[in-house]
C-alpha cells in the first residue's frame, strides 16, 4: 500500500470513532489526539482497528511515537501495511 491508501484507511477508522472529525482540516504534523480530542482508549481503538485492517503489529512501546498523522502513516508504510487477503 502507498501512503495515500494508508491515509484513506486512517480516515475511515477515525470516522468510525468520531464521525464529527473534519479530516481535511487536520495538520499531519501536529498531535492527532489533541486535534481530534481522542482519549487514550479511543487512540488504542484506532491502533487496534489499523492493525486489523492493515496487518501491522503496533507494540505498545511504539504507540507513543505515533502522535502525529504523518508519523502514523510513515510507521505503517515502513512496517508494510497491506489490506487483509
Amino acid at each position: 500500500m502507498n501512503e495515500a491508501d494508508i491515509l484513506a484507511v486512517i480516515r475511515d477508522e477515525l470516522a468510525r470513532l468520531a464521525p464529527e472529525i473534519a479530516f481535511e482540516t487536520l495538520d499531519p504534523a501536529l498531535d492527532l489526539r489533541e486535534q481530534v480530542d481522542l482519549d487514550s482508549m479511543d487512540f488504542l481503538n484506532l491502533l487496534t482497528a489499523l492493525h486489523q485492517r492493515l496487518g501491522v503489529d503496533i507494540p505498545d512501546a511504539d504507540a507513543a511515537k505515533l502522535a502525529s498523522l504523518a508519523s502514523l502513516v510513515a510507521y505503517l508504510a515502513r512496517k508494510g501495511a497491506a489490506p487483509p487477503p
